[in-house]
């Protein structure tokens, strides 16, 4: 069966003919090149790539999260506490960073990545186009998920819960406090439409910022705030062995009293339990 090499292995060999000294053959230089290096795709098309020997070790067993070491037992200030480690870290660039997932009425998913832009025990702000594709689902179907993912510190937090509008004025007051570029870059994008291209976003840009030049750029109706109010934050931190620490927060829901197995009481109206990797 003809094997062809991968893209990366072209680039490796370009810019090996371009460090090779004089005299030297191209072949007698890449005798020294793993053999792993070189990719190889088959042109017929049942074959597929295979990633199972991309591996990375996380923390060891002696690094593991447990139970004692919750900075609280309320989940929102133990998520405050990874967040501020997570924005202390100089290796995570954003970590306001987050997985917004929704659902359309019959349950198709959709994701992307937005910002946090504010948390409290209510739960958690992030601002976005109501006319968008997640604006759309989350009219439909008030229910999100929210995925932090800190890779240098081995960590992740999910969030579930339901979703709803901020009030306008608290939004009006986030939108005008935003540089006044992005104010209008908010303006000129009709998230999620279909535009001609990049180009009808340059001169809508350039537009907006001469008529806004001197003045107040108006919140859009279409733009805005929504709060994800929790009903379960997990914390999950990695391990090498695959033994990962999963430490489930979930609110008590109206009408039970006791709790179930290997649960344990929290506080303010959280009860939490630990999940199997």
């Amino acid at each position: 069966m003809r094997r062809l090499f991968s893209f990366s292995a072209l680039k490796f060999i370009s810019k090996t003919q371009q460090i090779i000294p004089p005299g030297y053959s191209l072949s007698l230089s890449l005798r020294a090149v793993p053999a792993s290096y070189f990719r190889t795709t088959s042109t017929d098309n049942s074959k597929q790539m295979d990633l199972s020997d991309m591996r990375k070790k996380y923390k060891g067993d002696e690094e593991s999260f447990e139970e004692d070491q919750l900075t609280s037992l309320d989940p929102i200030k133990q998520f405050g506490e990874w967040f501020d480690q997570a924005a202390k870290c100089p290796e995570i660039g954003e970590a306001n960073a987050m997985c917004l997932a929704t659902a359309s009425k019959d349950g198709r998913p959709s994701a992307r990545m937005v910002l946090l832009k504010g948390y409290s025990n209510e739960g958690f702000r992030f601002f976005t186009n109501y006319e968008s594709r997640k604006g759309k689902e989350l009219e439909m179907n008030p229910h999100a998920c929210l995925m932090f993912y800190w890779e240098p510190l081995n960590r992740q937090i999910r969030i579930e819960g339901t979703v709803e509008r901020i009030p306008r004025q608290n939004s009006a007051e986030y939108f005008h406090s935003r540089p006044k570029s992005s104010q209008i870059g908010a303006v000129v994008s009709r998230q999620s439409s279909v535009i001609p291209n990049r180009q009808y976003l340059r001169e809508k840009n350039a537009e907006l910022e001469e008529k806004y030049k001197d003045s107040e750029v108006p919140i859009p109706d279409y733009w805005g705030g929504y709060l994800v109010k929790p009903n379960l934050i997990e914390f999950w931190q990695g391990q090498t062995n695959r033994l990962h620490d999963r430490i489930v927060f979930t609110r008590i829901k109206e009408g039970e009293t006791e709790l179930r197995e290997m649960q344990h009481q929290a506080e303010g109206g959280w009860v939490y339990h630990r999940l199997a990797p």
